[in-house]
């Protein structure tokens, strides 16, 4: 049973493989095949934005303003946002620890929109005091 078990493992693992990272970790973008009848390829970026700022935190209103002026206007197809809690090390080496929003995208793989991303995570850093946003991205098969 221990082997049939296996067996079918190692089939489901291939079935479900994922192409070898290529060029400094980054994995290739998937084609069309690998996601099937229902699935496109896109990007997924997720943001992490600290609340935390030198003059204080930032307010309720200041995100739901970013969020309409800076991110609506470049991902007007749509995002998801929630609240996390966070922790990094500050440049200065001091462990830092603060309420976050967490913005999740999935868009079109294209400089323009790689851009607009730059462009909300430099804004937010200006507006808001901020060392860093994290950002990550990955390539991933969706549908609406």
């Amino acid at each position: 049973m221990r082997i049939l078990t296996f067996s079918i493992l190692l089939i489901l693992c291939g079935a479900f493989s994922v192409e070898a990272p290529t060029i400094a970790g980054q994995s290739a973008p998937p084609v069309q095949s690998e996601c099937g009848s229902l699935g496109t390829p896109l990007a997924q970026t997720t943001l992490y934005f600290g609340l935390n700022r030198k003059s204080g935190t930032v307010s309720e209103g200041e995100w739901r303003a970013f969020l309409r002026d800076q991110v609506t206007t470049r991902f007007p197809q749509g995002f998801t946002v929630w609240e996390a809690n966070g922790q990094w090390r500050k440049a200065d080496g001091r462990i830092a620890r603060e309420r976050s929003k967490v913005l999740l995208l999935v868009h079109d793989e294209s400089p323009e929109l790689r851009k607009n991303v730059a462009e909300i995570i430099n804004t937010y850093k200006r507006m808001f005091e901020q060392e860093s946003v994290l950002w990550e991205t990955a390539h991933v098969c969706a549908s609406f």
